[in-house]
């Protein structure tokens, strides 16, 4: 891992903190150099597994070599790399970052990937395009349909679950739905992709009764949406698509957290 840096962060219009992570030596060293002389402070990740441990607390390491873990604000990833990589790799980055995903690539990529990722740049590339990605071409912040004050897990449902069954019962259950979830959001970026309306809905559907049945309250809200997706047209039915894809694995994460703090193994 490298990290690369020519101006400090010190304001609020400070540069984003990029994480590059690119398995071929030249591609991430130049990419890695034309940031770098733009202001952007860089770190650098040869594979998956890599970036992962980077985004990791490691808290089994002595305590004099003990790191926290990076926070970027942009991920760049290429789209092709041997381990672990694609969806999974766009997956697991989520789970431990709140970053922004480009996809990096020298071929367009398969449509469900860009559909998981925030944007896609085109190898080889000028320091301005990937200037306006980073910057120009920021989205706007979505509207999110989470509500704070909504709790993650009907305390009724719970309650009754805990009288019928052990505790590690009863988080197995929540478990599963958590999985569950990973592997719809993966589905439902395909099907966006593709245009798939009809799969959508069903997949939408099916995590309303689903997460409905569990008690899993922002879940269900979220499917219920879903199944109701594509009566918008063009762009705005893209985009909330995605906000509702980035609302979805939010929701995932807190049943997560809320398994972990309330029910730890």
């Amino acid at each position: 891992m490298h990290t690369r840096c020519m101006f400090e962060r010190t304001s609020q219009d400070a540069l984003p903190l990029v994480l590059l992570i690119d398995d071929d030596l030249v591609s991430r060293e130049v990419t890695a150099t034309v940031l770098t002389m733009n202001g952007y402070t860089v770190h650098t990740a040869e594979d998956g597994a890599a970036a992962l441990a980077l985004l990791t607390a490691a808290e089994d390491r002595p305590q004099a070599i003990r790191l926290e873990p990076l926070r970027p604000d942009v991920i760049l990833m290429d789209s092709q790399m041997p381990g672990l990589n694609g969806l999974q790799l766009i997956r697991e980055l989520r789970a431990r970052s709140q970053a922004r995903i480009y996809v990096v690539s020298g071929s367009n990529p398969p449509p469900e990937l860009t559909a998981a990722a925030d944007g896609f740049l085109l190898k080889p590339f000028s320091a301005e395009a990937c200037r306006k990605l980073l910057e120009g071409g920021r989205p706007e912040p979505a509207i999110s349909r989470l509500d704070p004050n909504e709790p993650v897990v009907s305390a009724e449902i719970l309650a009754q679950f805990r009288k019928l069954m052990p505790e590690p019962a009863v988080r197995q259950v929540y478990q599963a739905v958590v999985t569950d979830l990973g592997r719809r959001v993966d589905a439902l970026s395909a099907a966006m992709a593709r245009g798939d309306t009809a799969e959508v809905r069903r997949i939408g559907h099916a995590i309303k009764g689903g997460c409905g049945m569990a008690g899993a309250l922002e879940a269900a809200r979220l499917g219920a949406l879903l199944e109701s997706w594509g009566h918008q047209s063009g762009d705005n039915q893209l985009d909330n698509g995605a906000a509702l894809l980035r609302d979805l694995r939010t929701a995932a994460r807190r049943l997560q957290n809320m398994l972990d703090a309330e029910m730890p193994v």
